[in-house]
């Protein structure tokens, strides 16, 4: 079992920026993958970015160029840095743990980009 706990959330002007922190209640480096999902109202969940164990990392094209992802393995902490934000990428941000045998979730963090 691991718990999953997102922060760094909260409203943000188009263009601006903001890190989002998983931080996870034991080791990531045995999982797979972590990765990050965003869910906006009314749309189904897609995916923003993942960084495997082995450091190779995947992102949606919507976010390219503009989204980092990394991990901290010391501290147990995957980011999300989000730059030149724009009001579609306005979404509840959830951090998942992947490994062969489940995914795991965290409850999410809500980030709204609006002027």
């Amino acid at each position: 079992q691991v718990q999953l706990a997102e922060s760094g959330g909260g409203l943000v002007q188009p263009g601006g920026s903001l890190r989002l922190s998983c931080a996870a209640s034991r080791s990531i480096s045995n999982f797979n993958s972590m990765g990050w999902y965003r869910q906006a109202p009314g749309k189904e969940r897609e995916l923003v970015a993942t960084i495997t164990r082995g450091d190779s990392i995947n992102y949606a094209d919507a976010v390219k160029g503009r989204f980092t992802i990394s991990r901290d393995n010391a501290k147990n902490t995957v980011y999300l840095h989000m730059n030149s934000l724009k009001p579609e990428d306005t979404a509840v941000y959830r951090c998942s743990a992947y490994s062969l045998i489940r995914t795991y979730w965290g409850q999410g963090t809500q980030v709204t980009v609006s002027s």
